[in-house]
């Protein structure tokens, strides 16, 4: 369950994506910002929500919404994954968990009986000004996109 709620000011970041590029949340001003965290590149869930941005990425500019994926994976495997699947945004790469842990997505999982710390799948909804707009904590892999057009509506 992520800590953060609607209404909240969004923590600053800054990390490098799977291209060696720096991003930061002043980057975005005056646009939306979809960040969505995911546990790990290349699987099936984590696919799934990936492919869904990707192939809806036109929508999501024309509302003007810029996306940012990001797991506690490395640069290597983020470039595998964007390679492996043509996707056509950033994964900043957080393997210390810095924007994880600013966001309050890391906590307990349980996952065929056995529990563990890992990022909870959470997409936050960030407005022009830096506020959060929306928190999607149950996140329909499939169908993303839609669900966050359909917060924006």
């Amino acid at each position: 369950m992520a800590t953060l709620k609607k209404g909240a000011k969004s923590p600053n970041f800054k990390a490098l994506d799977q291209h060696g590029k720096e991003h930061q949340l002043s980057d975005y001003a005056g646009r939306k910002l979809v960040i969505y965290f995911y546990p790990k590149d290349n699987t099936p869930g984590c696919t799934t929500q990936a492919c869904n941005l990707r192939d809806h990425e036109s929508e999501l500019q024309q509302n003007g919404i810029s996306v940012l994926g990001v797991s506690p994976d490395s640069g290597t495997s983020h470039q595998k994954f964007t390679d492996k699947y043509q996707l056509n945004f950033p994964l900043l790469i957080d393997t210390e968990k810095e924007i994880i842990q600013a966001f309050g997505v890391w906590g307990p999982k349980k996952f065929m009986g056995k529990s563990y710390d890992g990022v909870n799948r959470t997409t936050f909804i960030i407005g022009e000004e830096g506020n959060i707009l929306e928190v999607i904590e149950k996140v329909d892999t499939k169908n993303h996109t839609q669900q966050i057009l359909d917060l924006l509506k």
